[in-house]
Order: structure tokens, then C-alpha cells, then sequence
């Protein structure tokens, strides 16, 4: 009996223990996507700002869109031609450092790469203008973001507040392409909005539920904003629960970890 015992509680750890690298690897995974997600919204971010304030065909404008070339952050600034050119390019030494950025403003042609960003980017415009699933809300736009990674292309659509003292989850989508660069699946990363208050002064630990959301995790999208607003709302970390695991932002250390409810449930403050 005793033997029957200890075999089940072995089995039991093992199991434990392959379900802890499990979640460790999609906390590595959602993790580095956020990061690269971040990078590229923040170079839009500080581009187009700087960008307008350098050129004085405000009228002449696009549209923008930030991509890495060669692990250098840039944004790319487009003209409303009917066959629109490069007007110009906003280059980061270190993104987080302003006063990195050179700007290039000689007009040309789209380079490969760039071509295929713009056409993905402008799909994924015109179907988030036709397209009913897409939602708008008061104070608030939807950023575009085209991303391509060997043959994976797509587009995520963010919710990015226009007033302060409030961080918006979720109203974010993925738009998927193939090689052709054809629209092949639509999808809701949230069901919904979700606004955290930047809370009181002391308040340093937030969280959102995603208990009758799409993802049981934390997504990328999350990071994404917990690293562009978390400084400036003082939070330190951010949870997201959902009816099975636990996601742990820590916004100092930028780093994630999931943990079963279970787990999170019998944690002390201070393994948190």
C-alpha cells in the first residue's frame, strides 16, 4: 500500500514538474513577443512625434509604420501619392533614448521588405474600416502594427488611449496573411476593453481578469502596454487571472511568470 502510494506521488511530481517547464516556456514565449511588440509600437511612438516636429509637408503624409532592420528600430514615413514613396525614416541607436534617433528624409521607393510592410498594413487598415468585429472607443484609437518574421505575416490592431491616468486592455485583434499576402484569419486576442486606473499614489499592483476572456494567459499584446504605461502609472506588478493559472508582470524587472491558480493560491506575499 505504502509502495502504491509513493509511486502516485511520484507520478504526481513528475507531472507538476513537466507542467511548470510547460508554463515556464509560454512565459518565455508570450514574453519575447510582447518585448518585440513593444519596440516597435514605442518606435512609432517616438518617430512619428519626432518626424512632424522635423518636416514641414504635414499635408503630404500617409501613414507610418515601425519595423527592426538589422535589430536597428525604425519608423517609415509614407506619402499619399497613389503610389506612395518613402518620405522619410526615423532611425533609433537605442529606442528607450530619444536623443538617439536620426532622421533620413530622402524620398524613394519602398525596398522589398518595406513594400510587403506597407501592403499588409494597408489590408489590414481597409478591413479594420469594413469590418464589424473591429470596435471604436471614445478617447481611444487603434494602432496598427505589421510585423514579418521569415514566412509569418501579420497584423496586430491595439487600443491606445488618448487621455491619461487610464492603461486599455484588450480591443486588440491579429490579422494573419500568407506569403501571398492575402487576408487568411481574423481574430480577437480580448473579447473586450478592459481599463485599469492608474489608482492613488501607492497603488503599485494592478491586475485584469481574463476568467471570460480568449486567452488564459497574459498575452502579448499586455506586455506590450504594461511596458509603454506601467512607469508612468507607478505600478510594480501586474496580475492576470484566469480560471486556471495566474500571470505575474513584474514591471521593474520586466520579466513574467505564470503559476496554476492552485499554485498562486498557496503563495506568500512575498514569493509574489
Amino acid at each position: 500500500m505504502q509502495t502504491k502510494l509513493l509511486y502516485v506521488l511520484l507520478l504526481s511530481l513528475v507531472f507538476c514538474s513537466i507542467q511548470a517547464q510547460d508554463l515556464n516556456k509560454i512565459a518565455e514565449e508570450i514574453e519575447a513577443e510582447g518585448k518585440s511588440l513593444f519596440r516597435l509600437e514605442l518606435a512609432a511612438w517616438y518617430g512619428s512625434e519626432i518626424f512632424r516636429e522635423n518636416y514641414n509637408g504635414e499635408r503630404t503624409i500617409g501613414g507610418y509604420f515601425s519595423y527592426i532592420d538589422a535589430d536597428t528600430p525604425k519608423c517609415l514615413f509614407f506619402s499619399k501619392d497613389e503610389k506612395p514613396k518613402v518620405i522619410g525614416v526615423v532611425s533609433f541607436g537605442d529606442i528607450k533614448i530619444v536623443e538617439t534617433a536620426t532622421i533620413d528624409f530622402k524620398v524613394r521607393d519602398f525596398k522589398k521588405e518595406e513594400k510587403a510592410l506597407y501592403t499588409i498594413r494597408q489590408k489590414a487598415l481597409e478591413e479594420v474600416r469594413q469590418d464589424t468585429l473591429f470596435k471604436n472607443y471614445t478617447n481611444s484609437s487603434l494602432n496598427l502594427i505589421p510585423v514579418i518574421e521569415k514566412d509569418i505575416r501579420r497584423v496586430y490592431a491595439l487600443t491606445a488611449p488618448k487621455v491619461s491616468g487610464v492603461v486599455l486592455f484588450g480591443n486588440d485583434y491579429l490579422l494573419e496573411f500568407n506569403k501571398e499576402e492575402e487576408l487568411v484569419n481574423v481574430r480577437e486576442i480580448h473579447k473586450s476593453l478592459i481599463p485599469v486606473d492608474f489608482g492613488e499614489e501607492g497603488d503599485s499592483i494592478t491586475f485584469h481578469n481574463h476568467a471570460s476572456e480568449i486567452e488564459p494567459f497574459i498575452t502579448p499584446s499586455d506586455i506590450c502596454t504594461l511596458l509603454l504605461y506601467a512607469k508612468f502609472a507607478g505600478w510594480k506588478r501586474h496580475f492576470v487571472a484566469s480560471k486556471e493559472y495566474v500571470s505575474i508582470w513584474d514591471c521593474e524587472k520586466e520579466s513574467l511568470r505564470i503559476v496554476t491558480r492552485e499554485q498562486f493560491d498557496n503563495m506568500k506575499d512575498e514569493e509574489l
